[in-house]
């Protein structure tokens, strides 16, 4: 089960792709961490930042507060490792701890910060931005005529935020067409992050969009009602991780062992021992036994969603279908710092059953399925974790022990087109219609071992 974040304690986490953070920030497991007062930090250096800290607040064109050059010098020193460490303030951190139920006051989307720049990946279907018809790939550059480019994604989040029922007025930036307004409401946001249905020929049909605590709660439940719709069993089963951006350990854990029924989940590795772990799958644990499955992944499945995607691949529980995932395969833990916020510190590295390192590199489906060009977001290609900025490679002691994983199938991308939101799951998502024929005419090889 989850644990709540305590005093004192490491609390690991993901950290969605591309930190898409209007969603939802969630933490997961508890470990102690220990302050080190012996850190080698030589006086010359404290001495270096005093001074100027000093010089700033002295000559600055505007006054400055010495808090602010506090918090801005932590912000620099952790944003400089990799796309995922920060500093949080106390009102960034308690911000972090009040989405882990899955619900919060906002716009209903989830964003990135590219080269500065606030843009939309995904409006939360049945939310205001959905309602307003903003698209992924929008670029986001003022909040109630306040410009935003420039700002990091905690005070763009914190801007969009806002009391249930009060405005915000956006001004949005989109490929093809001069800038517009673009007036929401602001509401509870509720992120229901299972989607179920019954397709025709009694095939099950689930998609997951974030991995919160009430996950597998969620996806059980489906499972069950979709049972029973079907008559008591399943011809063939999906499982869509497509433009899920991450969420929670635990729940990734626990959704891949309902179709697992035992061995490694996922495997952390890091510089200290402590990272070091091993996931495992209860025994008998697979709900849908026997039943043929394809899982669908595509650029936008990060973290979470790739460590369940790399699980069944490893276990050949199913065939995986779509195009490579995002390769966010770092794990950030959360270090809290008594009356001055929190540091998220990327800790750890992702790796499959396998040795597979998901860091960088992403997971390859094993048949690759395009999107026509109708239901790409136009204009607008994936960035993945590996075009970003300082983003970390998994070498040295962190290589993959797996190296002989085959290289990426003939005819799989170099890049990715984002799917539109509004195709997922209806009858013109052509991924999905793939995976329907997959299960017709190759229901054996997508069968459990």
């Amino acid at each position: 089960m989850t644990e709540r974040p305590r005093e004192k304690r490491r609390l690991r986490r993901f950290v969605p792709h591309a930190a898409a953070l209007a969603a939802a920030l969630l933490v997961t497991g508890c470990q102690p961490v220990a302050a080190d007062d012996s850190a080698g930090v030589s006086p010359g250096d404290i001495a270096l930042i005093e001074r100027t800290m000093k010089e700033v607040e002295k000559s600055y064109v505007a006054p400055v507060k010495p808090d602010e050059l506090t918090t801005g010098a932590l912000k620099g020193m952790l944003t400089r490792l990799d796309p995922h460490s920060d500093y949080m303030d106390e009102r960034e951190f308690h911000d972090l701890m009040a989405t882990t139920s899955g619900q919060f006051g906002g716009v209903g989307i989830e964003i990135s910060v590219d080269d500065g720049v606030p843009q939309v990946i995904a409006a939360i279907e049945g939310t205001p931005a959905a309602a307003a018809g903003l698209n992924p790939g929008d670029r986001i550059i003022k909040s109630d005529g306040q410009a935003l480019v420039g700002m990091d994604i905690e005070e763009v989040v914190r801007k969009l935020r806002g009391a249930p029922g009060t405005p915000v007025t956006l001004t949005i930036a989109r490929t093809g067409r001069p800038s517009f307004e673009v007036k929401i409401t602001r509401a509870i946001i509720k992120v229901d992050s299972v989607k179920s249905a019954l397709e025709p020929g009694r095939v099950g049909y689930v998609r997951i969009s974030t991995f919160d605590e009430n996950t597998a709660t969620e996806l059980r439940a489906a499972i069950g009602r979709l049972r029973q719709e079907a008559g008591g069993n399943f011809s063939g089963f999906i499982l869509d991780l497509r433009n899920d951006a991450g969420g929670l350990l635990d729940a990734a854990v626990e959704a891949a062992a309902d179709f697992l029924d035992s061995g490694t989940v996922v495997t952390t590795r890091g510089r200290d021992a402590d990272e070091n772990r091993v996931y495992e799958a209860s025994p008998n644990g697979d709900l849908i036994r026997g039943v043929p499955m394809v899982v669908l992944v595509n650029g936008a499945s990060a973290s979470a969603a790739e460590i369940v995607a790399g699980a069944l691949q490893d276990d050949h529980r199913g065939v995986l279908l779509g195009t490579r995932s995002f390769g966010k395969g770092s794990v950030q833990s959360i270090i809290p710092i008594e009356g001055h916020g929190a540091l998220r510190l990327t800790t750890a590295l992702y790796y499959t059953p396998s040795g597979r390192s998901i860091q960088g590199q992403g997971i390859t489906p094993d048949q690759v399925v395009t999107l026509p060009k109708d239901e790409q977001v136009p204009n607008a290609l994936v960035t993945y974790e590996s075009d970003l900025y300082g983003s970390l490679k998994a070498t040295g002691a962190l290589a993959p022990t797996n190296t002989s994983t085959p290289a990426r199938p003939a005819g799989a991308a170099l890049s990715d087109h984002p799917i539109n939101p509004s195709v997922l799951g209806t009858p013109q998502d052509a991924q999905l219609v793939a995976a329907l024929d997959y299960l017709k005419k190759h229901p054996r090889s997508a069968s459990a071992k």
